[in-house]
């Protein structure tokens, strides 16, 4: 057998006897792991396949997949050698489980979210000819059933989402760069989930729901682009507060999460040139995509119950606590 490393023994040796700081211990740890894989600051098979588990239980879950993601990396010191694009393809894996969990509601809304855009297309076509030409054509219905309606909000949705996202996109890659960040973000997710715990069930869906409504979840959506902040959490929570009905609002907050991460993974896509990424790399980061997106599936049909049941306190708890952890370890253990 093969002699453990000396580091190795360093590590659990002092960690026994308290002599050395954790950042050291950590490093340690790092160093173990990365002799174990085969190379050094680079992300392995099994950190991928964690921060695919952490990607597929937090991402539908509210607790807020990248305040995780985040503070796992920091804790551990994982460079991921792409810098966001490893996160894109986590989100691209749990994207696939929602739209295996909602295939029916996607494919509807696909089907009619392109009539709309045609007919508001045509009808943008009519106006100008009844400008220049004076005639009398006559415009398109474009709210003709419940999915238009539910397309409509969805687009009226991302607009916000897409604007604060593009407008603080590097503000916010910065921000989970320390701890602090996703530590007073989880605590305020915290508070959020606490205010909206045990709320009654509201009974808009998707023809009582105006656009106004939509562009306010689309905020809160965007707002949840900050490490730490929950996206599922924060939109089903300003589905409610606005009177949302529970499993409306639950269809909406996943369903509205395709446009923005596929819109995330095109942003992305520029930066794929300037990525150094080697061939064991790449089955690295698809062994944790579909990690993610199994996770995810499991995850997506766990919080259609919770939501209906609206027990959010223990999730609360959950943040807040990991929330306290992280200033603390921003502030005291270097």
């Amino acid at each position: 057998m093969e002699k453990f490393p000396e580091y190795g023994y360093f590590f659990i040796h002092n960690i026994f006897n308290e002599r050395i700081k954790l950042s050291e211990a950590r490093m340690c740890l790092k160093n173990t792991l990365g002799q174990a894989a085969g190379r050094y600051d680079v992300m392995n098979l099994l950190q991928a396949i964690f921060m695919g588990l952490i990607q597929g239980l937090t991402e539908f879950l509210p607790v807020s997949s990248s305040g995780h993601l985040a503070i796992f990396q920091q804790v551990f010191n994982i460079e991921t050698d792409t810098g966001v694009l490893f996160e894109v393809l986590l989100h691209l894996g749990t994207l696939v489980a929602v739209c295996i969990v909602f295939w029916k509601d996607v494919r509807n809304l696909v089907v009619h979210g392109v009539g709309l855009i045609v007919d508001a297309c045509i009808n943008a076509w009519t106006f100008i000819m009844r400008l220049i030409k004076k005639d009398d054509r006559k415009y398109r219905r474009l709210i003709t059933n419940a999915y238009r309606k539910f397309a409509a909000l969805i687009i009226v949705t991302t607009i916000p989402t897409g604007i604060i996202g593009i407008v603080f996109g590097d503000l916010i890659e910065k921000a989970g760069s320390n701890l602090i960040v996703p530590g007073i973000c989880l605590v305020i997710t915290a508070i959020i989930l606490l205010l909206v715990d045990g709320r009654p069930n509201g009974p808009k869906k998707a023809k009582a729901t105006n656009y106004k409504d939509a562009a306010i979840i689309g905020v809160a959506q965007g707002i949840a682009t900050l490490p730490g902040i929950s996206r599922s959490g924060s939109t089903i929570a300003a589905c409610l507060f606005l009177g949302l009905d529970r499993s409306f609002a639950v269809k909406y907050s996943f369903l509205t999460s395709v446009p923005a991460i596929v819109g995330a993974n095109l942003l992305q896509l520029r930066h794929i040139g300037d990525s150094s990424i080697t061939g064991s790399l790449v089955l690295n980061y698809v062994v944790g995509m579909i990690v993610a997106g199994v996770v995810g599936f499991v995850c997506i049909k766990l919080m259609i119950n919770i939501v209906k049941r609206a027990r959010y306190e223990y999730f609360a708890y959950y943040c807040a606590a990991i929330g306290v952890i992280s200033i603390f370890c921003y502030f005291f253990i270097k």
